[in-house]
């Protein structure tokens, strides 16, 4: 099968040859073609350049247009700092105090950050969707108020000024709304949110400020005919009950959930996707170790699951822990037998 057939088919929970690997791949991609990551996070052709010899080498099954959280932000005209070879990060935030919204929303054309973005999806859709599906990204809503506003900002915004949340939230989904559309029109078959906020605000909040907006992002993505592939880092045990009422088609758990209690609660209707810890087990574990984690995952899979780490693979993850997942993954097949692995 090709990536692209394993993906779709495990989605639905049909047969495959071996589960799909969708570990995520930016800092370690970059360095593995020998580019600083401001360049990966910069040009597009250095990031599909990077993503398609990891897929390649390494067996992932899905390419990314993933980099950064700031794409939004920057474009909206918020301060993002571009270390020579790390990650970008915020400067200073666009929003300041909670006051009234003078924010328009950006195009995605028009903006410098998104575009590239879009650029990268249509590289992918030209060069590599015959044998991977293309996974798009966006900031959650919450995600993208947060970045504006900071992540303590929004978080005391709940409590002092709850009616300034909910008109940015609104704000936030028209704009990650059209900078999604975009990415599938111009070729992802899936649309990554990534709303890492929403981990550390408990069920309350998340069920007001967190949910709501995100299954509405949703449904305009499956309108659009695209998929979803939610990410939420961090520990999301008190929350996860509700990330499987979003309606995303792959739920993303990291390292600290409890994995076989989420794909219980998948019910083996979506596609949980995890979860072994991207340092203890990729970055500082051996390839035994790697081995044993992916069998663990496996273990307790059902028809639709996925495999990846918890979450981003670290730049200096060592390459035979990158292959032994490949290996693992190839030596279980349709995860029947435990042979050993080359």
């Amino acid at each position: 099968m090709t990536s692209r057939e394993r993906v779709f088919a495990r989605i639905e929970g049909r047969s495959v040859d071996q589960v799909p690997n969708l570990n995520i791949i930016m800092a370690f991609a970059a360095k593995y073609i020998g580019k600083t990551y401001r360049e990966y996070a910069t040009d597009f052709r250095v990031l599909c350049e990077g993503n398609i010899r990891c897929c390649e080498d390494f067996g992932i099954d899905m390419v990314s247009a993933i980099s950064d959280p700031a794409r939004e932000v920057n474009d909206l005209g918020g301060e993002v700092i571009f270390p020579g070879d790390d990650i970008p990060y915020f400067g200073l935030p666009l929003l300041s105090a909670a006051e009234p919204l003078k924010l328009k929303v950006v195009e995605p054309s028009t903006g410098r950050r998104m575009s590239d973005r879009i650029g990268a999806i249509d590289f992918y859709n030209n060069h590599a969707s015959a044998e991977y599906p293309v996974l798009g990204w966006v900031e959650g809503p919450l995600a993208l108020a947060a970045d504006l506003r900071t992540p303590v900002g929004i978080m005391e915004d709940f409590f002092e000024r709850p009616e300034f949340v909910v008109e940015l939230l609104e704000f936030c989904l028209e704009q990650e709304t059209i900078f999604a559309l975009e990415q599938v029109r111009a070729g992802a078959d899936f649309i990554g949110i990534g709303d890492a906020i929403c981990s550390v605000i408990g069920p309350r909040s998340y069920s007001k400020f967190g949910l709501p907006y995100e299954k509405l992002l949703i449904k305009r993505v499956h309108e659009a005919g695209a998929k979803v592939k939610l990410h939420i880092c961090g520990d999301t045990t008190p929350i996860l009950s509700l990330m499987i009422n979003t309606g995303a088609d792959i739920i993303d758990v990291d390292w600290m959930v409890d994995f076989a209690s989420a794909v219980e609660l998948g019910g083996g209707k979506i596609s949980i996707c995890g979860n072994f810890d991207p340092v203890s087990v990729m970055f500082k574990g051996s390839v035994e170790k790697v081995a044993d984690s992916v069998e663990k995952c496996l273990d307790v899979s059902d028809g639709r699951t996925f495999i990846a780490a918890g979450c981003e693979i670290p730049r200096g993850t060592p390459l035979e822990n990158m292959a032994q997942v490949k290996n693992v993954l190839k030596a279980r097949g349709g995860f029947n037998a435990c042979p050993s692995y080359g």
